[in-house]
Protein backbone atom coordinates (compact mmCIF):
# COMPACT_ATOMS: atom_id res chain seq x y z
CA UNK A 1 0.00 0.00 0.00
CA UNK A 2 1.39 3.61 -0.97
CA UNK A 3 0.77 6.08 1.65
CA UNK A 4 3.04 8.84 1.64
CA UNK A 5 2.39 11.95 0.79
CA UNK A 6 4.01 15.73 1.37
CA UNK A 7 2.70 18.84 -0.18
CA UNK A 8 3.56 22.72 0.23
CA UNK A 9 0.16 24.53 1.69
CA UNK A 10 0.78 27.19 -1.06
CA UNK A 11 -0.75 27.88 -4.44
CA UNK A 12 0.52 26.19 -7.47
CA UNK A 13 2.21 28.98 -8.78
CA UNK A 14 3.90 29.99 -6.19
CA UNK A 15 5.66 26.59 -5.87
CA UNK A 16 8.78 26.30 -8.31
CA UNK A 17 9.36 23.66 -10.60
CA UNK A 18 12.57 21.92 -8.70
CA UNK A 19 9.38 21.98 -5.71
CA UNK A 20 7.16 20.29 -8.29
CA UNK A 21 9.13 17.92 -9.29
CA UNK A 22 10.24 16.57 -5.48
CA UNK A 23 6.51 16.50 -4.65
CA UNK A 24 5.57 15.08 -7.59
CA UNK A 25 8.56 12.44 -6.72
CA UNK A 26 7.70 11.65 -3.31
CA UNK A 27 3.84 11.62 -3.87
CA UNK A 28 3.39 9.52 -7.35
CA UNK A 29 7.01 8.15 -8.14
CA UNK A 30 7.33 6.35 -4.65
CA UNK A 31 4.07 4.61 -5.45
CA UNK A 32 4.98 3.61 -9.12
CA UNK A 33 8.02 2.53 -7.66
CA UNK A 34 6.81 0.19 -4.78
CA UNK A 35 4.12 -0.92 -7.32
CA UNK A 36 6.70 -2.29 -10.12
CA UNK A 37 8.73 -3.79 -7.20
CA UNK A 38 6.10 -6.12 -6.32
CA UNK A 39 4.36 -6.15 -9.23
CA UNK A 40 6.14 -9.13 -11.06
CA UNK A 41 5.88 -11.61 -8.23
CA UNK A 42 2.26 -10.58 -7.74
CA UNK A 43 2.02 -11.75 -11.30
CA UNK A 44 3.75 -14.88 -10.89
CA UNK A 45 1.80 -16.09 -8.30
CA UNK A 46 -1.50 -14.57 -10.44
CA UNK A 47 -2.78 -12.92 -6.89
CA UNK A 48 -2.00 -9.33 -5.47
CA UNK A 49 -3.27 -6.00 -4.52
CA UNK A 50 -1.83 -2.77 -4.72
CA UNK A 51 -3.75 0.56 -3.25
CA UNK A 52 -2.90 4.00 -3.16
CA UNK A 53 -3.72 6.04 -0.27
CA UNK A 54 -4.84 9.02 -2.30
CA UNK A 55 -7.42 11.06 0.27
CA UNK A 56 -10.25 12.60 -0.94
CA UNK A 57 -8.55 15.37 -2.26
CA UNK A 58 -7.50 13.38 -5.57
CA UNK A 59 -10.71 14.91 -8.14
CA UNK A 60 -11.63 16.71 -5.54
CA UNK A 61 -11.49 20.29 -4.43
CA UNK A 62 -7.71 21.38 -2.93
CA UNK A 63 -8.64 24.63 -1.01
CA UNK A 64 -6.39 26.14 -3.84
CA UNK A 65 -3.51 23.49 -3.52
CA UNK A 66 -3.38 22.32 -7.44
CA UNK A 67 0.07 20.89 -6.83
CA UNK A 68 -1.32 18.47 -3.83
CA UNK A 69 -4.69 17.94 -6.46
CA UNK A 70 -2.72 17.16 -9.27
CA UNK A 71 -0.10 14.08 -7.87
CA UNK A 72 -2.71 13.04 -5.74
CA UNK A 73 -4.88 12.87 -8.85
CA UNK A 74 -2.41 11.18 -10.85
CA UNK A 75 -1.89 8.79 -8.06
CA UNK A 76 -5.77 7.43 -9.22
CA UNK A 77 -4.15 7.66 -12.86
CA UNK A 78 -1.47 5.65 -11.95
CA UNK A 79 -3.62 2.78 -10.21
CA UNK A 80 -5.64 2.54 -13.01
CA UNK A 81 -3.12 2.24 -15.14
CA UNK A 82 -1.56 -0.66 -13.13
CA UNK A 83 -5.30 -2.01 -13.12
CA UNK A 84 -5.59 -2.31 -17.13
CA UNK A 85 -1.76 -3.74 -17.03
CA UNK A 86 -2.83 -6.78 -15.29
CA UNK A 87 -6.10 -7.46 -17.42
CA UNK A 88 -7.32 -10.58 -16.55
CA UNK A 89 -5.26 -11.83 -13.50
CA UNK A 90 -5.85 -12.27 -10.38
CA UNK A 91 -3.79 -8.92 -9.36
CA UNK A 92 -5.87 -5.64 -8.84
CA UNK A 93 -5.05 -2.37 -7.99
CA UNK A 94 -7.50 0.57 -6.70
CA UNK A 95 -7.34 4.04 -4.68
CA UNK A 96 -8.87 5.06 -1.71
CA UNK A 97 -9.88 8.40 -1.29
CA UNK A 98 -10.17 9.13 2.53
CA UNK A 99 -11.36 11.91 3.69
CA UNK A 100 -11.38 13.78 7.32
CA UNK A 101 -9.96 11.20 9.40
CA UNK A 102 -9.13 11.64 13.18
CA UNK A 103 -5.65 10.06 13.42
CA UNK A 104 -3.73 10.16 15.97
CA UNK A 105 -1.74 13.15 14.50
CA UNK A 106 -5.39 14.83 13.62
CA UNK A 107 -6.79 14.12 17.11
CA UNK A 108 -3.70 15.63 18.86
CA UNK A 109 -4.16 19.00 16.61
CA UNK A 110 -7.82 19.41 17.13
CA UNK A 111 -7.51 18.83 20.61
CA UNK A 112 -4.31 21.52 21.07
CA UNK A 113 -7.03 23.90 19.00
CA UNK A 114 -9.40 23.89 21.10
CA UNK A 115 -7.13 24.22 23.98
CA UNK A 116 -6.02 27.18 21.86
CA UNK A 117 -9.79 28.90 21.59
CA UNK A 118 -10.93 27.73 25.00
CA UNK A 119 -13.40 25.04 23.67
CA UNK A 120 -14.03 21.33 23.99
CA UNK A 121 -12.87 18.85 21.27
CA UNK A 122 -16.34 18.32 20.36
CA UNK A 123 -16.87 22.05 19.92
CA UNK A 124 -14.02 22.25 17.84
CA UNK A 125 -14.97 19.29 15.70
CA UNK A 126 -18.11 20.76 15.09
CA UNK A 127 -17.06 24.09 14.23
CA UNK A 128 -14.39 22.25 11.38
CA UNK A 129 -17.71 20.72 10.02
CA UNK A 130 -19.41 23.25 9.89
CA UNK A 131 -17.35 25.99 8.53
CA UNK A 132 -14.20 23.68 7.11
CA UNK A 133 -16.30 20.72 5.87
CA UNK A 134 -19.76 21.91 5.36
CA UNK A 135 -20.54 18.95 2.68
CA UNK A 136 -19.86 16.34 5.06
CA UNK A 137 -23.06 13.67 5.56
CA UNK A 138 -21.26 12.50 8.19
CA UNK A 139 -20.48 15.58 10.34
CA UNK A 140 -17.73 13.77 12.14
CA UNK A 141 -14.19 13.01 11.57
CA UNK A 142 -13.93 9.37 10.25
CA UNK A 143 -11.97 6.77 12.10
CA UNK A 144 -8.68 5.33 11.64
CA UNK A 145 -11.20 1.39 11.94
CA UNK A 146 -13.15 3.19 8.81
CA UNK A 147 -10.77 3.80 6.65
CA UNK A 148 -9.16 0.70 7.72
CA UNK A 149 -12.29 -1.69 6.98
CA UNK A 150 -12.33 -0.06 3.04
CA UNK A 151 -8.56 -1.18 3.21
CA UNK A 152 -8.67 -4.53 5.01
CA UNK A 153 -11.90 -4.99 1.95
CA UNK A 154 -9.44 -4.14 -1.01
CA UNK A 155 -6.71 -6.22 0.16
CA UNK A 156 -8.57 -9.30 0.48
CA UNK A 157 -10.22 -12.21 -1.68
CA UNK A 158 -13.65 -10.22 -1.57
CA UNK A 159 -12.45 -7.95 -3.66
CA UNK A 160 -11.57 -9.35 -6.50
CA UNK A 161 -13.91 -7.77 -8.69
CA UNK A 162 -13.18 -4.28 -7.61
CA UNK A 163 -10.37 -2.90 -10.13
CA UNK A 164 -8.65 0.13 -11.48
CA UNK A 165 -11.38 1.82 -8.91
CA UNK A 166 -11.45 5.19 -6.88
CA UNK A 167 -13.00 4.41 -3.64
CA UNK A 168 -14.41 6.83 -1.07
CA UNK A 169 -14.29 6.90 2.59
CA UNK A 170 -15.44 10.54 3.09
CA UNK A 171 -18.15 10.55 5.12
CA UNK A 172 -19.83 12.45 2.25
CA UNK A 173 -16.97 15.29 1.87
CA UNK A 174 -17.07 14.78 -1.58
CA UNK A 175 -20.16 16.32 -3.69
CA UNK A 176 -19.34 15.12 -7.39
CA UNK A 177 -19.28 11.39 -8.54
CA UNK A 178 -15.60 10.40 -9.84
Amino acid sequence: MNNVGIFEPKPLAEIPDADGYHLFEINVMSGVRLSRHYLAGMMKRNWGRILFHVERIGGADSGGNGALRNDKTAQIAVARGIAESVTGTGVTANSILAGPTESEGVGEFVQAMAKQQNKSKKEMENDFFKHARPSSLLKRFATVDEVAAMVTYLAGELSAATNGAALRVDGGVVRAIL
